[in-house]
């Protein structure tokens, strides 16, 4: 099992951020998954994954464009997004019942 199974494989919910340094709505996600990781704390993790350097695992996810977030509850996918979201739209996906 590779080290990013491993990481989404857990109880709680896991939300992963593919991005780029170059990427203006990337940095303006930041703050916001900052603010929502302070806000649930324990009750999700958030992952951060720069394109540029882990080209093969975008691939995989078949990420298009940046910010694309994927949210994983057990493993399995039950969510993505590509673009900006707003700190309560982010909050209500995590959130909801899978």
């Amino acid at each position: 099992m590779s080290k990013f199974s491993e990481l989404i494989n857990q109880d709680t919910p896991v939300l992963v951020d593919f991005f780029a340094e170059w990427c203006g709505p990337c940095k303006m996600m930041s703050p916001i998954l900052k603010e929502v990781k302070d806000t649930l704390k324990d009750r999700v993790s958030i992952i951060k994954i720069d394109v540029d350097k882990n080209q093969e695992l975008a691939a995989k996810y078949q990420v298009r464009g940046v910010p694309t977030m994927l949210l994983f509850k057990n493993g399995k996918q039950v969510w993505r997004q590509s673009g900006m979201l707003q700190k309560a739209e982010l909050m209500n996906v995590i959130t909801a019942p899978y």
